[in-house]
């Protein structure tokens, strides 16, 4: 998407994001989340940082294109992350993809 933007735009100097999901969901609530840092974070010092938090759990790897999705995460109480890559739009950013069951979440 990014990329064709750009050609069709004709401007390689657009900087943009871009996540992709299909709908609808019976349940489970899920987000596209961009975060800037203090700091520079590498999309794997991020995933360390994320599978150390109590009740998140990183279900991420961009090379078999496994990411959490609401069909696998209902049910469960852990907010589940993936999809986690730099974000070159802007100077210290990441994108992540956020799955947790709202019924479960509303519960507690």
């Amino acid at each position: 998407m990014a990329n064709e933007t750009k050609k069709i735009m004709e401007d390689d100097s657009i900087r943009l994001t871009a996540t992709c999901v299909r709908v609808p969901v019976f349940r489970c609530h899920a987000e596209a989340v961009n975060i800037e840092t203090e700091k520079k974070l590498s999309a794997n010092e991020a995933r360390a940082v994320l599978a150390g938090m109590p009740g998140v759990v990183v279900y991420d790897d961009p090379s078999r294109d496994i990411y959490p999705l609401q069909l696998e995460t209902a049910g469960k109480d852990d907010v589940y992350v993936g999809r986690i890559r730099e974000d070159d739009t802007v100077l210290n950013g990441l994108n992540l993809w956020v799955v947790s069951d709202n019924l479960r979440k509303a519960l507690r």
